[in-house]
């Protein structure tokens, strides 16, 4: 398959219709109360489409279509080998559409159409299909029990789930609540964000076409503060899954708490270490994987090594490593397959991302490289990869999470004093380390207070892996088996024989 070029990006772009509507019950509608958006490019400005914005009414009406796809077990009740084909079904039309979907993700969000293209829609339909291909495998148990009496733990769909999603990996992170609720027999009413709606609006229909029966899935494009907030209180759904920000999440917990107790899983925000010692085995290594840590995605991610803390001794020799790697990861148009730093995703996430920059000059910290928006004149939002050197864990630019692709640096000299520095912080999603001693590498990964630790490189792990954070960075896992915890109920049933 040839490869496809900026050109022929822009003709695509231009080509390409655009679906803008809420899908309920197996079909496209616009919002009850007739609300729009406009859905706005990062990448030049341009107005793509105008979305369904959707409030209370039609969350009622969307969770009262689960509730009775739901209850009449058309696919609750369906055997799971026949879920799994529908499921794998529809990893394989993601897959058919992957340079639609691609294109759909990078206008919408601002990321580079090559991550979108071979990242993001791969790891989504992975995703589906690994689910899908888990759920006729999952055993329920017999307990040990007295010769006359027979114990069985059986695992049952919740019911209705809510799954929120943000605006950073929009379709991915749909896939990793969809895979393991929708295999599970779950219906599912996804709110993804107003910032980037593009994909979920459209994976809904292939969704139908793949088999998933209407009413199932259902998606409602809008803001948080409507038809978010009607999901955090609504009676009748049964489980909320979130994510996106810590302060987001601590509503939602609120919301469950003034409604039904619903079940709310969490993924959070992140202010992730990446540790570096003096024995690394690969200093050149671990430079450009600091740089791609916080330059990928544009640093809005949630894993991104925003913290690089590097031995006293070998500073001198590794910062300007990782300066000369971070000078590699240059803003450009995101239809641009070259491009490896696409758009910040909207003008409120480049105002939020240059407060910070502010604040860590204000702070005293010595900027390295970057700190300045670039390209303006494309009518876009670009900022460039940004190096803080001389910064204290005290620091606002150490301690919040700014998502956007810049980096502070701090200095330690002892493993005691590194992971001291690494778990002073509220967050507690992701670490790093590097270190060619096996032993010092198994002490640091048990003392850091993260969910994912990560040693010789940045962001390892697949399917089979679990993800979430500690702290305040959520609870509850994406991905792997435990995922499936979030989106069962264990019955215990006991018979006198």
């Amino acid at each position: 398959m040839p490869t496809l070029t900026l050109a022929d990006w822009q003709q695509r772009t231009r080509e390409l219709r655009i679906e803008g509507r809420a899908f309920i019950q197996g079909e496209y509608v616009d919002a009850i109360g007739g609300g729009r958006f406009d859905c706005v490019s990062p990448i030049d400005g341009r107005t793509l489409a105008t979305i369904a914005s959707c409030d209370a009414a039609d969350a009622e009406r969307a969770v009262a279509s689960a509730r009775t796809s739901f209850e009449s077990g058309v696919w609750s009740k369906l055997a799971p080998a026949k879920r799994k084909a529908v499921m794998i079904r529809f990893a394989e039309l993601i897959e058919a559409n992957r340079e639609e979907l691609a294109l759909l993700e990078t206008l919408d969000m601002g990321k580079p159409i090559s991550d979108s293209l071979l990242v993001d829609v791969p790891a989504a339909a992975r995703s589906l299909r690994w689910s899908g291909e888990a759920i006729d495998k999952l055993y329920d148990e017999v307990a040990t029990t007295p010769h006359d009496q027979l114990g069985l733990v059986t695992r049952e769909p919740v019911g209705v789930v809510a799954a929120i999603v943000p605006w950073n990996f929009p379709l991915l992170m749909a896939c990793w609540k969809l895979g393991p609720a929708l295999s599970a027999g779950n219906s599912v009413v996804l709110k993804p964000s107003e910032k980037s709606p593009l994909t979920a609006i459209r994976v809904a229909g292939l969704a139908l076409e793949a088999g998933i029966p209407a009413g199932v899935l259902n998606v409602l494009p809008g803001y948080g503060h409507t038809v978010g907030k009607a999901l955090g209180l609504h009676l009748d759904v049964d489980t909320l899954v979130f994510t996106g920000s810590t302060r987001v999440a601590r509503q939602l917990m609120v919301y469950a708490g003034e409604s039904n107790m619903k079940r709310v899983w969490l993924e959070a925000g992140g202010k992730s270490p990446n540790i570096v010692f003096a024995d690394a085995p690969d200093l050149q290594a671990a430079a450009r994987a600091a740089a791609g840590a916080i330059a990928f995605n544009q640093g809005e991610v949630c894993t991104a090594g925003s913290r690089l803390l590097v031995e006293r001794s070998i500073k001198e020799r590794f910062l300007p490593l990782v300066v000369e790697a971070l000078k590699e990861w240059r803003p450009g148009n995101p239809l641009d397959p070259a491009t490896n730093v696409g758009a910040l995703v909207d003008a409120q996430q480049l105002a939020t991302v240059l407060s910070y920059i502010q604040v860590g000059h204000e702070e005293g910290a010595s900027l390295m490289l970057g700190g300045q928006r670039v390209l303006e004149d494309t009518g876009g939002i670009y900022v460039e990869p940004t190096i803080f050197d001389g910064v204290s864990n005290a620091m606002k630019i150490a301690r919040e999470e700014i998502f956007g692709p810049v980096l502070s640096v701090i200095e330690f000299e002892t493993p005691e004093e590194a992971i001291a520095i690494a778990n002073d912080t509220p967050y507690g999603l992701a670490a790093a380390l590097w270190t060619a001693d096996l032993s010092k590498a198994h002490r640091t990964a048990r003392a850091l207070r993260a969910g994912s630790v990560w040693i010789n490189q940045y962001d390892g792990g697949d399917m089979t892996a679990p993800f979430g954070g500690y702290k305040q960075s959520g609870n509850g896992r994406d991905k792997s088996l435990h995922a499936f915890d979030k989106y069962t109920e264990l019955k215990a049933t006991w018979i006198q024989l």
